[in-house]
């Protein structure tokens, strides 16, 4: 760890406070504590690692690095400087930790030291780790879209031609993984043995699929579209929409939970939709919770069944040099950057 990025980390363990839980719509859940833990950087996902209790947040920008604190106590437990990425997982079996930097890092989750750096293709984005057989996927927008990487010595097993842009992945632990095509308004099915795409499921009229939840034990699908702003249910067998439901806007990242068959889905627009599968054929929209406003990608601990997000404060847009002039978000407020955790 660099001497600044010591500093960093004691600074932001210094202001670290616990700020009101925000008002909730009527629902079982709630903003149980918001930490600012400040910091400079851009964000993209939040990570946590239910097995190290961990929790990995990417920084990028000029301060590029990855921050990880406890997940119990949200305080700062150390960093991975020098690495900008989007993404991180954890292969809880070999302690082996990924970042979606390029190259592709590679570290130890006990000690947080970088082990060996992996040379990539594309421009690495969001990623899974997929325990059926210990690997890790490294999704990118630009050819190619996954690249296969064994999560046990960090060798590249291969790569996966998705026929376009993924966004989220999800498995069944089985040998099946199913991957959002956000420019195609599809899902991907890939054989984890094979590596080859073995289905495309069209998601109709519905574009921009940007989150994917999973129910793995009932093969059900909850595939969250930006445009227009719903919620895809589908079966993972053949891909049949058994209903759409209305979610928030900006929707970037989702999540099942097992233990409650509940579906989250994270917005943009400062909202967590929770939708209820009652059934594998009767869903209903339980909650929309309030959050807070860029909060749009979100992870899920499995042995508290707590979600976390993370968010920051902007400055008034400010018109857009862009054709139409469209609105550019504004600065980011210092020391604003937040984790959220939820939970009943």
């Amino acid at each position: 760890m660099t001497i600044r990025g010591f500093v960093l980390i004691a600074v932001a363990a210094g202001v670290a406070c616990r700020l009101p839980a925000q008002s909730a719509s009527d629902g079982p859940y709630h903003v149980l504590r918001t930490v600012k833990v400040g910091g400079e950087g851009g964000f993209d996902y939040v990570y946590a690692d239910s097995d190290g209790r961990r929790l990995y947040v990417p920084r990028m920008g000029p301060s590029k690095r990855i921050s990880v604190f406890n997940l119990d106590t949200l305080q700062p437990v150390g960093e991975i400087p020098d690495v900008g990425a989007h993404g991180a997982a954890v292969d809880p079996k070999s302690h082996h930790g990924f970042a979606t930097s390029k190259p592709v890092v590679m570290w130890d989750s006990t000690t947080l030291k970088v082990i060996k750096t992996i040379d990539v293709q594309g421009n690495p984005d969001g990623l899974l780790f997929d325990p059926f057989n210990e690997r890790v996927y490294i999704l990118s927008h630009a050819a190619p879209n996954a690249t296969v990487i064994d999560a046990k010595d960090g060798s590249v097993v291969g790569t996966i031609d998705l026929g376009g842009a993924p966004e989220q992945a999800a498995t069944d632990g089985a040998g099946h993984l199913y991957i959002d095509i956000e420019d195609k308004g599809q899902v991907a099915v890939v054989d984890a043995k094979s590596l080859q795409v073995t289905a495309h499921y069209d998601l109709g009229d519905n574009k921009g699929p940007a989150g994917l939840a999973f129910d793995a034990k009932n093969g059900i699908l909850f595939v969250d579209c930006r445009n227009p702003a719903v919620s895809v249910i589908m079966s993972a067998k053949d891909g049949k929409i058994l209903t759409t439901l209305p979610i928030g806007t900006g929707v970037d990242g989702a999540g099942f939970m097992p233990a409650t068959m509940e579906a989250f889905s994270s917005q943009g627009d400062g909202t967590l939709t929770v939708i209820k599968e009652n059934s594998p054929s009767s869903f209903s929209v339980e909650q929309n919770l309030k959050t807070m406003p860029s909060a749009k990608t979100m992870t899920i601990d499995s042995k508290t069944n707590h979600i976390f997000l993370i968010a920051a404060e902007f400055g008034p847009t400010t018109p857009s040099e862009t054709p139409g002039g469209r609105p550019r978000r504004g600065p980011m407020v210092p020391g604003s950057f937040s984790i959220l955790e939820v939970g009943k």
